[in-house]
């Protein structure tokens, strides 16, 4: 629950004064409290029950809800087992890093019988972004949704919706997911898949024993709702359609697009997309299933099953519709795209825009300082002395940028910058592009084995970057929605095959290119984007889906200190935790 902190004025301030402070307060945004227990708790889906780790005992987890300007404190209490740290997925953190959640990075974990206070305010952001844990596979039951509002008095840029609902997907396991990665690192194989999707957490009748468990979503004829729509999933992109109905794209990751509408929609794990449902002005005499299923573009195995919930139109009061039964009405479904549609996938991203107006515009940066070009992708380490692994040839499964497979350091890299104390924790040399360059879309080479270690990009304060994200088809080409924390970017371009830097920059989109946290890198492709480097502090960059992650797909950005106070990292908070 959030609670507004509101200090009353010292005695005999004058009432002129304190009335100009309430006049105030909505635009410098309030404080908001909540509070994190997280707990095991049982939870039964698809006849299956197990003990979870969740916040405040809710599957999903609670919602946070605030406007732009507000500051957030949310305290976390540990009582279970595991480490734990959460990520407020798509937030800023303007030099609040130590706020920003993943494990190693930016703070050591909470851990058993811990608490940490994330201490940070919302600056520019409006929208749908999300929060989830950012250690191991624990956000798998560890996510729910972060509801950022316009500043008091400032409207949407569309019209105002009757009604707004948060729709989150996410992947279940009948086992812990914790154990499931652990084997896979453990065998050097791919880990199992999921044993369905869930919508809200509620996996919904097209599964064994999920009738009940179905996510229902009540309307009114002749309103416009405002979907919220979040992919919280592990593992796999989703396409996503509610049937017979139109649905207009308005923001993703908490930015305002130029709207357009579409039967159907594309989301990766780690990305928002808010639409706008006009429902049919009459009664239908029907009900609607709302649909997702992956898109998927790699060769491993996938969790090919369709989550579902219904639309129900509410039937006006005393007519012949009240006294018919749901169960008797027809039902529609949507005809999604085929799973590997990667021309529907192609199309749908390119219709993405910013909003680019004059109150929201597309600052995209125009000159470059550095450019990066960064392969992504997979590889193979090599299985252990007298160990049988379950990867290609008897190897194990990796994935890395510029063959740099990430270690995950013992101690927070946040920690180790701040303090001047990087020796033995983290090295400043990245490659800005591959050390040894190769067809990178065409046949593989022989050696797929990455190298190791924890290497990261120092970038001097308001750098501008460019950065080219090329696919690689070793192990086979595969589409990678990759994280930026700690900065928006633009997305400038984007093609198939290998990138060619003298002829793609010239078709880049300077003017309104779609502005966001996540992009998929395409399969067998390259996507370019820009960002100002103006938030210092240690930045993770990862692909969102897990398991790749999980296999090394991620690396760090080191931000320095500007010359002004207000372009300097905060010192760290007294309760940060230590390793």
């Amino acid at each position: 629950m959030a609670v507004p902190l509101i200090s009353s004025p010292p005695f005999l301030v004058f009432l002129s004064f304190f009335t100009l402070c309430l006049l105030a307060e909505p635009v410098l945004g309030i404080t908001r409290h909540y509070k994190f227990d997280i707990k095991l708790h049982n939870v039964t889906r698809l006849c299956r029950t197990r003990s979870i780790v969740s916040v405040n005992r809710q599957f999903p987890g609670p919602r946070i809800v605030a406007r732009e300007g507000d500051q957030l404190l949310i305290k976390v209490v540990n009582h279970v087992p595991n480490n734990i740290s959460i990520h407020w997925h798509g937030i800023r953190q303007l030099r609040s890093g130590w706020a920003d959640g993943p494990s190693y990075v930016t703070q050591c974990p909470i851990q058993t019988g811990q608490s940490y206070v994330y201490n940070f305010t919302i600056v520019g952001q409006r929208g749908t972004l999300f929060w989830h844990a950012h250690i191991s596979w624990l956000r798998a039951t560890l996510y729910g949704p972060i509801i950022i509002l316009p500043k008091r008095g400032v409207p949407y840029p569309f019209a105002k919706p009757y009604k707004e609902v948060p729709i989150i997907f996410g992947e279940w396991f009948n086992t812990d997911p914790e154990a499931v990665i652990s084997q896979a690192l453990q065998t050097g194989g791919g880990p199992n898949v999921s044993d369905a999707y869930t919508i809200n957490g509620l996996p919904g009748p097209l599964y064994n024993c999920s009738a009940k468990d179905t996510f229902k979503l009540k309307v009114k004829p002749g309103k416009t709702y405002l979907l919220r729509l979040i992919n919280a999933a592990l593992n796999d992109e989703l396409f996503f359609s509610i049937a017979n109905h139109t649905l207009t794209v308005v923001d993703v990751d908490a930015i305002y697009v130029k709207p357009f509408e579409t039967e159907t929609l594309l989301i990766a794990p780690g990305q928002t997309t808010n639409v706008i449902l006009k429902t049919k002005p009459r009664y239908p005499n029907a009900t609607f299933f709302m649909t997702a299923r992956p898109y998927v573009t790699g060769q491993g195995t996938f969790d090919n099953s369709t989550v579902a919930g219904i639309l129900e139109y509410e039937s006006p009061p005393n007519s012949l519709h009240s006294s018919i039964s749901i169960k008797m009405l027809p039902l529609f479904k949507p005809n999604l795209p085929a799973l590997n549609d990667t021309s529907f996938a192609t199309n749908f991203v390119n219709k993405l825009r910013s909003l680019a107006s004059a109150q929201y515009p597309a600052n995209v940066p125009q000159k470059v300082d550095k450019h990066f070009f960064f392969t992504v992708g997979l590889g193979t380490s090599p299985c252990q002395h007298n160990q049988t692994c379950q990867g290609p040839n008897g190897t194990k499964f990796a994935a890395s940028v510029n063959n740099v497979s990430f270690a995950m350091p013992t101690t927070a890299l946040l920690q180790a910058h701040f303090l001047g104390q990087s020796i033995g924790v983290y090295v400043p040399d990245f490659p800005s592009s591959p050390i040894t360059p190769f067809n990178y879309t065409g046949t593989p080479p022989n050696d797929t084995m990455v190298s190791n270690g924890t290497k990261v990009v120092v970038l001097p304060f308001n750098t501008s970057v460019e950065l080219v994200m090329q696919d690689t088809s070793i192990l086979g080409a595969e589409s990678h929605p990759l994280h930026l924390h700690g900065f928006n970017f633009f997305v400038v371009g984007q093609g198939f095959g290998n990138f060619d830097p003298n002829k793609d920059p010239a078709k880049f989109n300077l003017i309104d290119p779609i502005e966001r946290n996540t992009v998929g890198v395409p399969s067998g492709g390259w996507v370019a984007i820009r960002f100002l480097a103006d938030n210092p502090g240690v930045w993770f960059m990862h692909c969102h889906l897990e398991v790749h992650t999980s296999w090394g797909l991620r690396m760090a950005w080191i931000v320095l200190d500007g010359e002004l106070p207000n372009q300097k990292l905060l010192p760290p908070p007294a309760d940060l935790p230590k390793c």
